[in-house]
């Protein structure tokens, strides 16, 4: 490795004084300069460009084992242990921040809907049970808010939609591209929090009219809605802290590329078998 250093920073120090700094030899190092580089050497040099190529297009947010699957999907053959030892020492870690914040459950506040879900996440199909909630994204121009439905089974975004103001029109706009894009049967599980929005009277009607079932979760606890706020740890680890938006318009194209171009499409899910949600719910419909 300190040979390696040398020869990557001989353009930019004198290689003696490397040497020295590193107490090496300079004909120890030239040795190994002029020594044949091994097939081993080879392959994990070029496997490195590989790896940082995944680390890149996932939004630098894989680890380990979601880097060695998707190496696997475009036939690059390695090992697991393999790409851990070469992200590590190429310094590649994935950029994570905080998880959601737990707050103290309150069991003495009757909701609006019943919680029928129980902590319960699973669907035996798409279309019987959608979680939902909503979020702020900062922007230099003011706050940006951020509505969500996800279908349970698959994970995947099915409506979304922001606003500059937290009314119950970006509410509304989420569950109607939802209600247009899946077209689902009476009696799909419409699951969120207590929030005013969701339990606004307009709102719920228009779940009745749909022949959607309302359940929320018990106020201020968000485990209770535990795969919506898992996917706004996501968004906010994988893009949002680690970006400065100009405007509400900059963060609104950035927000629709990361759920439509990677998340729903891109991103592969420890809980899908490491697939991604578009490619799951393809392989278990079909």
């Amino acid at each position: 490795m300190k040979y390696a250093f040398i020869r990557e920073y001989q353009n930019e120090f004198r290689v003696a004084r490397m040497c020295a700094v590193l107490r090496v030899s300079r004909s120890g190092y030239y040795d190994w300069v002029d020594r044949p580089e091994s097939r081993r050497v080879r392959e994990d040099r070029e496997l490195l460009v590989h790896i940082r190529q995944v680390h890149l297009e996932s939004r630098r947010a894989y680890g380990t084992v979601k880097t060695w699957r998707e190496l696997r999907e475009r036939s690059v053959a390695c090992g697991k242990h393999r790409v851990a030892r070469l992200r590590k020492q190429d310094g590649i870690q994935a950029q994570r921040r905080c998880r959601f914040r737990i707050t103290v459950a309150n069991q003495h506040t009757t909701p609006p809907a019943p919680n029928l879900l129980q902590r319960q996440f699973v669907a035996p199909a798409p279309n019987r049970i959608w979680v939902g909630d909503m979020t702020f994204i900062r922007t230099r121009t003011g706050f940006l808010y951020l509505a969500v439905l996800l279908d349970l089974f698959a994970r995947n975004v099915v409506g979304w939609a922001m606003h500059e103001r937290p009314n119950l029109e970006v509410a509304m706009r989420a569950l109607e591209m939802a209600l247009a894009r899946r077209q689902p049967s009476p009696g799909l599980v419409h699951h969120t929090d207590q929030g005013p929005l969701y339990s606004a009277r307009d709102y719920l009607e228009r779940l009745h009219t749909s022949g959607l079932v309302p359940s929320m979760s018990r106020k201020g606890d968000c485990l209770d809605n535990a795969v919506a706020e898992s996917f706004f740890s996501n968004l906010k680890n994988e893009l949002v802290h680690h970006c400065v938006f100009v405007s509400r318009e900059a963060a609104r194209t950035a927000i629709f590329d990361y759920i439509e171009v990677f998340y729903n499409r891109q991103r592969r899910h420890q809980t899908l078998d490491y697939l991604t949600p578009a490619q799951f719910e393809q392989k278990m419909v079909a």
